[in-house]
């Protein structure tokens, strides 16, 4: 019940700053009545012109915010499995030879995607990725997970070392927010492979967190196969 009476309060409290009407009416109206009739029939508490303005608009901004709100559940893209999220970043970095880009898909706790940043986009030889931003991002988005994804421009599916040892770096800080790093996929012309199905990925925490920035560097190989993604840390 107590619970109940601090949203009640509350409730009527916003209705009082949006619309002006006195918190003496609307409670006094709401002792033997549905306190929602208030603005489904804003009549019934005898509101001015200004009032009544302001209930509507209100009304409109409710309305608008459950149609946008239930068209985004209906839109909302979910990862089932590294397939899943391997086509989807696949779809976004596939074929990208002129840079290189990372990226991070920060999830809610059904793996459900809250929203995608490009959270590095250099040349075709260098970019740089600050675990700060990643964290600050993570934050704001209260996110359960998230998933990590670059391309190689030369066309490699395989992670290297570096990559590990960066995905390494990105497990150390959010571990010990309880925020899970569920994969890294590589993306290498319109192919993908993923770091947790091929048992790539860090899943433990083995270092102190470190939040210098991560160098990403292209660097040509003999064969020219691929460009691996090579990472420096700044102690």
């Amino acid at each position: 019940m107590a619970t109940k009476a601090k949203y009640s309060d509350s409730f009527f409290q916003s209705l009082n700053k949006l619309t002006g009407i006195p918190m003496s009416k609307l409670k006094s109206y709401a002792k033997e009545n549905n306190p929602f009739n208030i603005l489904e029939h804003p009549g019934v508490v005898d509101p001015n012109d200004r009032q009544l303005e302001k209930i509507n608009k209100l009304n409109e901004f409710i309305a608008s915010y459950n149609v946008l709100k239930l068209d985004q559940e209906n839109e909302k893209i979910t990862f089932k499995s590294p397939n899943d999220s391997g086509k989807y970043f696949a779809s976004l970095l596939g074929g990208v030879k002129d840079k290189e880009r990372f990226l991070v898909a920060f999830l809610d706790n059904s793996n459900s995607i809250i929203e995608l940043r490009t959270v590095s986009q250099g040349t075709t030889n260098m970019a740089v990725v600050y675990p700060r931003d990643i964290l600050k991002m993570a934050l704001a988005n209260d996110c359960s997970s998230i998933i990590l994804s670059h391309n190689h421009p030369g066309g490699s599916l395989k992670a290297s070392p570096e990559d590990v040892a960066l995905t390494q770096r990105i497990v150390d800080i959010f571990r010990p927010l309880d925020i899970k790093v569920l994969d890294h996929i590589i993306v290498g012309g319109y192919s993908f492979s993923s770091m947790a199905e091929n048992g790539v990925l860090p899943n433990d925490r083995m270092d102190v967190a470190n939040y210098d920035p991560i160098e990403l560097t292209a660097a040509e190989e003999e064969q020219a196969e691929y460009i691996s993604v090579d990472e420096e840390m700044e102690l």
